[in-house]
């Protein structure tokens, strides 16, 4: 693990981290894109970089800290080594498993922060989207002022990833495994994080609601040639089926269930899971800190409709 602190214009104390999967290069690329750009700590007696043991001068404000958290993983070009990182939290720092023991570790390496971004990417189809497990101020800082239409509620799904065992964690697929559509998008994402929490002040932060859809179960796979039949949000209808393989056939039997990370070739035992669309979450001082279901507000029906329509599929 490679942490590189830089300075950040405000008192928060930010982190993004690119490389939990190795087999992921966009947040590997832009993590190193963002640690030549962005300036390094006044108080660092260097350029800011540790060696992931904590020991890079944070100085007393803030600061944005930068991680590649799996360099095994990142070198050899696989998801993993031993075991997926980001199954593994919160990890056994005496593991035999190389990303068993490496999760306690990186866990202390966001210890105290007050917003953490981490980067991935998947063969799921476009478009982008944020994902949370525990909706604090800060995750609704990240969610909303992230340049996506949709957050996934992933906290009744599973709870050994990083946005389920950090605090104040949002996770995002930035785009397609290995596209460079993927790179740029992650690029602005980022910036559009540091914004969002005063580390970036070359302009103002945008914010605007984002619609939540709530992850219930994994759709299991099973063997033979797999076929995927509705896109990411896109609304299945009743007694369509999601997809199939030569063992499942996955048929939808009641309304109102949109797919996440919708893949034919993504993971090798589920084509993805199964969710509902549940409401909007709004942007900081434009109401309370909880999921508003939709139609339900303040006269923003205008852009309430925008975003359903995107949950339908015309994204």
């Amino acid at each position: 693990m490679q942490t590189i602190d830089r300075d950040s214009a405000g008192s928060a104390r930010v982190a993004i981290v690119g490389g939990i999967h190795g087999d992921e290069p966009a947040g590997v690329r832009i993590v190193r894109r963002l640690a030549d750009e962005l300036d390094p700590l006044d108080a660092a007696g260097d350029d800011g970089t540790a060696d992931g043991d904590g020991s890079g001068n944070a100085g007393s404000g803030g600061l944005v800290r930068l991680i590649l958290a799996n360099e095994p993983a990142i070198e050899a070009g696989t998801r993993y080594t031993d075991a997926d990182l980001n199954r593994a939290f919160p990890g056994d720092a005496d593991s035999d498993e190389y990303e068993r023991a490496l999760a306690p570790r990186l866990t202390a390496e966001l210890e105290g922060f007050d917003a953490v971004l981490a980067l991935h990417t998947s063969h799921s189809a476009p478009p982008p989207f944020a994902i949370f497990s525990d909706l604090t101020e800060s995750v609704r800082r990240t969610v909303t002022g992230l340049p996506v239409d949709h957050v996934v509620d992933a906290s009744g799904l599973r709870s050994t990833t990083l946005d389920s065992t950090i605090p104040h964690t949002v996770s995002v697929e930035v785009g397609r495994q290995g596209s460079e559509e993927a790179v740029e998008f992650g690029y602005e994402a980022c910036l559009a994080f540091l914004r969002v929490h005063g580390a970036l002040p070359d302009e103002p932060p945008t914010f605007s609601e984002t619609v939540v859809a709530k992850g219930s179960e994994e759709v299991p796979k099973g063997g033979g040639e797999p076929h995927v039949h509705f896109a990411n949000f896109e609304a299945i209808p009743e007694g369509a089926v999601f997809a199939e393989d030569d063992v499942y056939t996955h048929r939808v039997e009641e309304p109102g269930v949109v797919p996440i990370l919708a893949s034919e070739d993504g993971y090798d035992d589920i084509f993805g899971i199964y969710g509902r669309v549940t409401g909007v979450v709004k942007p900081p001082g434009e109401g309370d800190l909880r999921v508003y279901p939709r139609g339900e507000g303040d006269g923003n029906g205008d852009r309430d409709e925008r975003r359903d329509s995107g949950a339908g599929g015309n994204d």
